[in-house]
């Protein structure tokens, strides 16, 4: 009795996990919230690795004295980039750009298939480039490390498509949120940047590596934010009146974003034309690197800290968000002497996006985010002390405005004002300036795309034919109806004439679909090119034939306010290259024949605009 009854219970059971399964939306993968609990695990692990030698260096530099550093600054890049040109040697890998365009172009040309080897020329490149002082960031190679474990499990588990990108996604956002303490950036990197699919079934998987990736990396190296400054303390409240100067420094951030993204892919060509062996390229840009950290050394940094511009810029970030950075020692309401310490502020974003230039444009490897966070801070710092200097109107300390250019030039160079926002938000946690953050990245963001279209990221991608749109295709397709199209203009037939009047009209016309009409003129049918061609192949019985003998019936008719995801819908489902546009359905009134191939180039040209 016992075993019938526990028998008919398991059917029951079954059918509701069935039901659960289908509400949730996973059906068919249900299994990718344990793989992507699995990956965040594997991410924060591989995270502490790579971060520890960064770290480790770093603490090492800031201990050397003068003599020593005088040394170290022109020689260690040198050597650093040697061993990563042998690197990327021995370890080929494929030339689609750095490594956020190198998962771009994965995901968008390779159905999210990336080599494992990637990864690991990756990891020691970047590790040895940021590691000897390279101006690089961390994010970008660990994103790689991540996105390439991330598929490399979707490829073991014999995934499709769509469940593979999504476990791309996984690995890329926890690696991100890792090393950066900020799951929730880092969700919004891969969604807004990577996959550009904000969908249930995409969003889940990738909250669930991200937020473990943060918590175990977290239980290791503690809770801190990665820029524990005294600028989240004492900030007055945000008022209307300061406004104008937070647009001011958007549009400024903009117009630097613009100059900084032309610049490095002008180096970048500029290095690739040199006939030199490519493993020398990065020693080259290195040398230029030393040849300007020792300068800065020499002539401006009185102590004998490492340049401010090497590495990832970390302690000068911590540095410019210190509000007492800007004042004089006895006073805080004094500012330092103005031109000198502008001009030091200038200097070092300048020489930032320089040096970031030769380092990343000669073959380094490394990130763009941290040298993008330390240019915004730069841009911001100095806009403030000047509005600071000048008394510009109610103004906020000039740490503030150098929180908030983070924010916007980062959002300008990779035309994701949200991520920008998350991530300077959760790496600082100042949520008392997270408005005027959220003004100054929108604007940025809209100068940026106005003066150039294309992101730090999608450069290289345009350039190999691959057009990323600024939203998803649903949206595109969304927005955009029937009326958008330039219709063909509709060849008409009646329903009685000879099929022979069918090859009359396409030798004049041009056409192979033609639209059947009745007395009055108005629809009943098409007679489309593949049916007139199956015909053709007993053409001697074509004079025989009759045009309602040739039409079809059952394809379906569109309105010129019709959106066109419900016309790619009806494209779909139907395997045609015209359909009948009735500017009026219930008479009949034919206004053309929208074709799919004028649809598509009309979504090419909106991918195009966005």
């Amino acid at each position: 009795m016992d075993t019938k009854s526990s028998s008919s219970t398991r059917p029951i059971l079954k059918s509701r996990l069935h039901a659960l399964r289908l509400k949730l939306g996973f059906e068919q993968d249900w299994y990718m919230l344990l793989v992507a609990g699995l990956i965040g695990l594997v991410m924060s692990g591989v995270a502490i690795l790579f971060i520890f030698p960064l770290r480790f260096i770093e603490h090492w530099t800031g201990q050397a004295d003068r003599s020593l550093m005088l040394w170290l600054v022109p020689t260690v890049p040198i050597l650093g980039a040697i061993l990563a040109g042998l690197v990327h040697y021995i370890i080929p890998g494929h030339g689609e750009g750095p490594g956020v365009t190198k998962v771009m172009f994965a995901v968008h040309r390779k159905k999210s298939r990336i080599p494992a080897s990637i990864g690991l020329r990756k990891w020691l490149a970047s590790t040895l480039t940021i590691g000897s002082g390279g101006s690089a960031g961390a994010e970008g190679p660990i994103v790689t490390i991540g996105s390439v474990i991330g598929s490399t499990i979707g490829r073991l588990l014999h995934a499709n498509p769509q469940s593979t990108s999504t476990l791309l996604g996984c690995g890329a956002a926890a690696g991100l949120a890792a090393v950066f303490n900020a799951p929730i950036a880092g969700v919004f990197f891969v969604l807004e940047i990577i996959l550009r699919d904000f969908s249930i079934r995409t969003l889940t998987p990738i909250v669930v590596a991200s937020v473990i990736a943060t918590a175990f990396t977290q239980s290791v190296l503690g809770n801190e934010t990665l820029f524990a400054t005294s600028a989240t303390l004492s900030v007055e409240p945000f008022t209307w009146r300061e406004i104008p100067n937070y647009l001011i420094l958007g549009a400024i951030c903009g117009l630097t974003a613009v100059a900084f993204i032309k610049g490095f892919y002008s180096t970048e060509k500029a290095f690739s034309r040199l006939k030199v062996h490519p493993i020398l390229r990065p020693a080259i840009g290195a040398t230029l690197l030393g040849i300007l950290g020792l300068l800065y050394l020499v002539l401006i940094n009185p102590d004998n800290s490492l340049p401010g511009f090497y590495g990832n810029g970390y302690p000068v970030i911590i540095q410019l968000l210190d509000p007492e950075h800007y004042f004089t020692d006895s006073s805080l309401t004094a500012l330092k002497p103005a031109l000198a310490f502008l001009g030091v502020l200038v200097l070092l974003g300048v020489l930032k996006g320089l040096c970031t230039c030769l380092t990343l444009g000669s073959g380094g490897a490394g990130g763009m985010f941290a040298p993008s966070l330390l240019i915004g801070a730069s841009v911001g710092g100095s806009f403030g002390y000047i509005v600071n200097t000048l008394e510009w109107a109610p103004s906020a300390s000039p740490a503030h405005y150098a929180l908030v250019g983070m924010a916007a030039f980062v959002a300008s160079t990779t035309h994701a004002p949200l991520t920008a926002i998350l991530i300077v938000y959760e790496i600082t946690r100042s949520h008392e300036v997270i408005l005027p953050l959220m003004l100054a990245a929108v604007i940025s963001t809209i100068v940026a795309r106005l003066l150039y279209r294309e992101s730090i990221y999608t450069v290289k991608l345009t350039d190999q034919g691959v057009r990323i749109g600024a939203m998803s295709d649903l949206t595109i397709l969304h927005r955009l109806s029937v009326q958008d199209v330039n219709l063909d203009p509709a060849v008409s037939v009646h329903v009685n004439d000879s099929a022979e009047s069918l090859l009359e009209l396409s030798e004049r016309h041009h056409v192979g679909d033609f639209v059947v009409v009745d007395d009055d003129k108005h629809y009943v049918g098409m007679v489309i090119y593949s049916d007139l061609r199956e015909a053709l192949v007993y053409r001697e019985a074509i004079p025989l034939l009759q045009v309602s003998e040739l039409m079809r019936e059952d394809l379906p008719t569109v309105t010129p306010e019709e959106l066109l995801d419900q016309v790619m819908d009806k494209f779909s489902r139907y395997d045609v290259h015209s359909l009948t546009v009735l500017s009026d359905p219930k008479s009949g009134a034919i206004s053309g024949l929208i074709s799919r191939s004028k649809l598509m180039r009309l979504y090419q040209n909106e991918l195009d605009k966005d």
